[in-house]
């Protein structure tokens, strides 16, 4: 995988913002904006949860061995980052693209959330 074609998470995110606000000492308008949009939906403001890199990329590895997940990689790294916690969600993600996910496959990934978080 390119450093284009890379799934990166909040966390990490906020983290390279951090660091290019430290090389450059200022960050633009735009960049400030994203930075504050990434300490929020990193922290436990967004959904009870605080995330790490470590935690989503671990997520992300173990949801793509399911086989929906498989074939769309970036619904694997949206659902890595949105961890859910109901069916629903799932097919939410799933359905904004409109591809049908088994009941079964939800319950694994919802499986997988519960024991990586």
């Amino acid at each position: 995988m390119t450093e284009e074609e890379r799934f990166l998470d909040f966390a990490t995110v906020r983290e390279m913002l951090y660091d290019a606000q430290e090389r450059r000492g200022a960050l633009k308008y735009e960049q400030k904006w994203a930075l504050q949009h990434a300490e929020w939906a990193a922290s436990e403001a967004r959904n009870g949860i605080s995330t790490k890199a470590e935690v989503f990329e671990e997520l992300r590895t173990k949801l793509l061995k399911v086989e929906t997940c498989a074939k769309h990689p970036d619904l694997a790294a949206k659902l890595a980052e949105l961890m859910p916690a109901a069916p629903e969600d799932v097919r939410a993600v799933f359905g904004s693209k409109r591809i049908k996910i088994e009941d079964s496959e939800i319950d694994a990934v919802l499986d997988i959330v519960r024991q990586v978080i």
